[in-house]
């Protein structure tokens, strides 16, 4: 039976994991969840909502992480994850993921490869592996203070904890906060709305800011030159400006 569900709803694909009971991430459902990306780079599809059922996703799969010691780390589920959250970070779309229940560890890193976190009000997001006497190994290190600040991240990594929707939302780590029943509802309409959109603009700005994290202020200003010049060669571009000019809406198409 299948981990993951795939649907499309207009220009919109919903990806949703379902490994009862809590979504814990195995090696299966990583590859099941790869493949309904991949599925998504479809030209047809302008936006991708990611979610999980009933929970995000509560963790990594420890039983799995026995046999890793035998393995080593390059077969470890740590470093499957983070090869995959890199490619869904890069997916030339923009993309939200819909947490409800938990998103702990490989989850709250796999949510974290989406463009946006629209969270339930009941979702509980951390960073708990210290309490394995590890620590992230698919962006938790890396993304997570690029979202809510170093020494923030630096506590939530050192602590473990699990922190509330509200809280999230406060610190920047989740986008928007909705009451559980209306997150579906709320996040399909967001990425239909996006999908309206100029779709390689979209991916320009995400590959400038991505590419351009960290680095010196002249390269990140060639980075965003490099960017601007594809993102103004399209035709979703010259329609912009038409319609600007024209004084009406403009008609993307995501060329």
């Amino acid at each position: 039976m299948s981990l993951v569900d795939y649907s499309v709803e207009g220009s919109v694909a919903v990806i949703t994991m379902r490994r009862e009971p809590v979504n814990a991430l195995n090696r299966e459902l990583i590859g099941e969840i790869d493949d309904a990306v991949a599925r998504a780079k479809d030209a047809a599809i302008r936006a991708v909502v990611i979610s999980g059922d009933p929970h995000f996703a509560a963790g990594a799969d420890i039983s799995e992480f026995k046999d890793a010691y035998d393995r080593g780390w390059e077969d470890t589920l740590a470093a499957e994850l983070g090869g995959f959250v890199r490619r869904f970070e890069r997916l030339d779309k923009p993309t939200i993921a819909a947490v409800r229940g938990f998103a702990l560890g490989g989850g709250l890193e796999l949510a974290m490869g989406a463009d946006f976190r629209y969270l339930a009000d009941t979702a509980k997001v951390g960073q708990p592996e210290i309490l394995l006497g590890i620590i992230p190994g698919a962006g938790g290190t890396q993304r997570l203070p690029r979202l809510v600040g170093f020494q923030r991240a630096r506590e939530m990594n050192f602590s473990g904890r699990q922190v509330g929707a509200e809280e999230a939302l406060a610190v920047g780590l989740a986008d928007r906060v909705v009451p559980e029943p209306e997150l579906m509802e709320v996040a399909l309409a967001e990425a239909a709305r996006y999908a309206e959109g100029p779709t390689l603009a979209y991916a320009a700005v995400k590959r400038a800011m991505i590419d351009g994290a960290g680095r010196a202020i002249d390269t990140g200003l060639e980075i965003e030159a490099t960017a601007f010049r594809e993102a103004f060669a399209t035709h979703d571009a010259q329609e912009g400006v038409a319609a600007f000019i024209e004084k009406r809406t403009p008609r993307f198409r995501g060329q």
